[in-house]
């Protein structure tokens, strides 16, 4: 775990950093999980509306029930190997599904190009398709730490910290960056154009993040929507299932074990590690159950306090000899509070 690797890097200040940096991963995987359930009750709510009547419940509560069911069932028994070998499948279904979307989008039927969709955006606002324009200082240095958050962020860095040998790095760190440049593109190209669609065709997206759906819906065969919507749940299991096994492998190894069984067998901490991911499963399940909540906005508040409170500690870390355990401590907990003041202040 990050604690762990803090209290090994920083031994004078281990208790410490192991309860801090825990108690923040709990807090900030909760609210990060939650979005990952806000996604699968919209893909629910906008895929299968008044197909699914259990209870009287909502489609939405129905798609974030599921979504946390199927999640804990694998990653419960199976734990890191069984997330790790479907986070790859479901990394492959992705990619593939953010390749199709934005090409079918621009060159299909109704798509009319390349041109004629940067001609509807330039119409609507031309900043959409600049870099600069209408952005300040301030903007661009929001963007920018945006990137820098990944250094902060548990589920990430864990998986490097998981590999085999040092070798392997940089073969890892190659596909990854492959994957994630592919990825990133694909979104947002389909985010993009995919508004551009919407206003020629005079489309009504009442909820722009449900555009990969109704865009799935409109304009394949239902075979191949069908396959698109299981690369948007894989998309949503991927990330639950890993923030779900970094919260409570912190959890047993930096609370259950360090605080109130220290001899605990191995045996015992899988067991309470599972019963970890249930529990932080159903906390971010009680998050979720808002039906306006966003996506975007629980991941950029978590994002925001993983990126603060872990990532300037995690680089220093590494490549600061002079790097203490009390301004690991101060860095941390300046960073993590600093988010909570400004999310609470919405400034966000």
């Amino acid at each position: 775990t990050i604690p762990a690797f803090l209290a090994n890097r920083f031994p004078t200040r281990a208790m410490s950093l192991r309860t801090v940096s825990a108690i923040v991963i709990v807090v900030f995987f909760a609210v990060y999980t939650a979005s990952g359930l806000v996604a699968g009750g919209k893909l629910f709510e906008s895929a299968f509306s008044g197909v699914i009547n259990i209870g009287g419940m909502s489609d939405y509560a129905v798609g974030v029930i599921i979504t946390l069911g199927v999640v804990l069932a694998y990653t419960v028994v199976g734990g890191f190997l069984a997330v790790s070998m479907t986070d790859f499948v479901q990394g492959c279904i992705m990619m593939l599904a953010l390749v199709i979307m934005p090409t079918v989008v621009l060159f299909g039927e109704g798509g009319g190009g390349f041109a004629q969709a940067t001609q509807t955006l330039n119409d609507v606002d031309p900043t959409l398709l600049s870099w600069t324009d209408g952005l300040t200082f301030i903007g661009w240095l929001s963007a920018v730490a945006w990137g820098l958050g990944y250094f902060g962020q548990p589920h990430i860095i864990v998986r490097f910290m998981a590999i085999r040998s040092l070798k392997d790095v940089p073969i890892a760190r190659n596909i990854g960056m492959s994957w994630m440049l592919i990825s990133l593109i694909g979104a947002v190209s389909l985010g993009v154009f995919g508004r551009a669609y919407a206003i020629r065709n005079g489309m009504e997206v009442e909820d722009p993040e449900t555009i990969f759906i109704i865009l799935a819906d409109l304009l394949f065969h239902p075979l191949i929507t069908g396959f698109l919507y299981a690369a948007l749940l894989a998309a949503i299991m991927s990330t639950v299932s890993s923030q779900l096994l970094v919260a409570s492998s912190s959890l047993t190894e930096d609370f259950y074990r360090l605080f109130l069984r220290k001899e605990a067998t191995e045996k015992e901490s899988v067991g309470i590690g599972r019963v970890s991911v249930v529990l932080v499963g159903l906390v971010a399940a009680f998050i979720a159950s808002d039906p306006n909540s966003q996506v975007l906005g629980l991941v950029s508040n978590a994002w925001a306090g993983f990126g603060a409170a872990f990532g300037p500690l995690i680089i220093l870390s590494l490549m600061w000899s002079r790097t203490n355990g009390a301004g690991a401590i101060a860095g941390m907990v300046v960073g993590a509070v600093t988010v909570m003041i400004w999310i609470e202040l919405g400034w966000n």
